[in-house]
């Protein structure tokens, strides 16, 4: 069912997740047609761990809207799935996502994964409540939550823009809240970035970046304020 499936993920210095990320995707048995590893110059041992799982690997200037543009270029299969490399799908996936696949009502929707975070705090679940929030009301999941679209609907679309950040709301808003649905498929993704900065400070300036992409500041001072 996901034979015709390829999955791209943007990478830079992702050694210490990205090896989950491919387990997850090769340990089904359903086949996929490719994995497609772009990456923006990582110096660690990303390359090697993408070669050990049989992923293919494209080098790419710096710049995750880049890198997923890039990496669907590279790619030959009829459906992409755009991943992040410290994202880990539970078990089962393939089933969910090539039912959606192979329903012909998708050939213009897209779907995304629901959220969760590996980490046992009250801050996590309280932050997946916020996201599930925000998928329902406003229709804007992030990229963490995977995107799956087809080749022809993408292209259509006009594909990613090459941007420093915004990326994934930049073309879910293309997208439109109409055509977008939501998988019963876990998507774990790695809590360390919210561990590190603090859930409440994290979240906060997430939101305050994404209220000043709606009001139309520059995406390079976003991208500065975010990065602190």
């Amino acid at each position: 069912m996901t034979a015709d499936l390829s999955v791209i993920i943007p990478t830079l210095d992702a050694a210490a997740t990205l090896g989950a990320t491919l387990d997850a995707l090769t340990g089904e048995a359903a086949p996929l047609r490719e994995i497609i590893v772009a990456d923006g110059g990582s110096r660690d041992a990303t390359l090697n761990i993408a070669a050990g799982h049989g992923a293919n690997f494209v080098a790419v200037p710096l710049g995750r809207g880049r890198q997923l543009a890039r990496g669907a270029e590279a790619a030959t299969g009829r459906w992409y799935l755009f991943l992040h490399a410290d994202t880990v799908l539970e078990r089962g996936w393939s089933e969910e996502i090539g039912r959606f696949i192979n329903h012909p009502d998708n050939a213009e929707r897209a779907a995304y994964l629901r959220f969760a975070l590996d980490d046992n705090a009250r801050a996590a679940r309280r932050l997946e409540a916020m996201v599930t929030w925000r998928n329902r009301v406003l229709g804007l999941p992030y990229g963490d939550q995977a995107l799956l679209i087809s080749a022809a609907f993408y292209d259509a679309l006009g594909g990613f823009k090459p941007l420093a950040l915004m990326e994934d709301v930049e073309m879910v808003r293309r997208i439109g809240r109409r055509r977008l649905a939501m998988l019963d498929v876990e998507a774990l993704t790695s809590a360390a970035r919210f561990q590190k900065s603090g859930y409440l400070r994290r979240s906060a300036r997430n939101l305050g970046c994404l209220m000043l992409y709606f009001v139309g500041v520059p995406i390079p001072l976003i991208a500065r304020i975010y990065r602190g």
